[in-house]
């Protein structure tokens, strides 16, 4: 009886810790960013699609980014314990030591470098390499806790998924999944500023130098609004330079409009449910964006 109760409480034990480590690798930030590599794979120029170049490609992308967001538990571990959004996240909460979490985040490193190594390319695999160390310990561990520009500065690492898509396909870096780094490098600023003005008694109860605590909440408000301006005509780039067709400039217009709209919510409406309303709109943005591109280059090939 004794060893049956104490299997028990091992399994769920085991049960508990593995949910915890998944939680660590923000799977939701994760599918994003891999939605966006699946773009960059799809519009490549190729004859015969390479499937096992794809196939690694997108788990090793995705171990690496799933490595990046583990350190950035580890790294964060005090600043999270401050914020009401993240206190119970699981090395903050104290359910994952930080030994087993840089652990963890090490193995998914090498795990995802190895894979794109040997079964997409050494480009692949390095400027993937260089994403998560920008954003786990260049951005994670200097630039948030040194400047309110960290999100511009660091956005880069972010915005490389199209890139990385691409070039495990290819081998080499294009025109197009470049301007498609610089349409979510664009959109992050807005996207991450928004969540900081609904969350900025967090952020100055952790003592990060966010955009709303240095600077206060109107200028960030007005930097939002600026930003979306900036991001429509960037997202219609791809138009504008022949990469893309009118399905994707459709979409790209009218969810830039919903964009400014949003953003012209939280600068000169009393709504205090605009910049949540703004941030939630942003990953729906993104997600549709890509999607229309990516209708766009099927219905481009359909016509050749």
């Amino acid at each position: 009886m004794n060893n049956s109760i104490s299997a028990s409480a091992s399994a769920r034990h085991w049960k508990l810790l593995a949910n915890d480590l998944y939680d660590m690798t923000k799977p939701k930030v994760v599918l994003l960013m891999l939605i966006t590599a699946w773009v960059g794979m799809a519009l490549a120029p190729l004859g015969d699609f390479p499937w096992l170049e794809a196939i690694a490609g997108t788990l090793g992308i995705a171990l690496l980014a799933a490595a990046g967001a583990a350190f950035n538990h580890v790294v964060d571990e005090q600043i999270d314990q401050k914020m009401a959004r993240t206190h119970q996240r699981p090395v903050a909460a104290g359910r994952v030591s930080t030994q087993l979490g840089l652990s963890f985040a090490s193995a998914l490193t090498v795990l995802g470098f190895v894979i794109l190594m040997l079964w997409t390319n050494t480009l692949t695999a390095l400027l993937t390499l260089a994403s998560m160390v920008g954003y786990a310990l260049v951005y994670t561990a200097y630039l948030k806790r040194s400047t309110p520009q960290n999100i511009v500065i660091g956005g880069l690492a972010g915005a490389m998924p199209p890139l990385l898509g691409w070039t495990a396909v290819t081998g080499y870096i294009g025109g197009m999944p470049l301007l498609l780094v610089l349409i979510i490098y664009t959109w992050t600023p807005p996207h991450f500023w928004a969540l900081a003005i609904h969350r900025k008694d967090d952020y100055a109860r952790a003592k990060v130098p966010m955009m709303p605590v240095t600077h206060g909440t109107e200028l960030t408000r007005h930097l939002v609004w600026l930003y979306c301006w900036l991001l429509l005509p960037v997202s219609l780039l791809p138009v504008c330079l022949g990469e893309a067709g009118y399905l994707y400039g459709i979409a790209a217009f009218v969810l830039g409009v919903q964009f400014l709209h949003w953003s012209y919510r939280l600068k000169y409406t009393e709504d205090k449910t605009a910049a949540w309303g703004t941030f939630k709109f942003s990953i729906k943005y993104l997600l549709y964006l890509f999607v229309a591109l990516l209708a766009d280059g099927f219905v481009l090939r359909l016509m050749l």
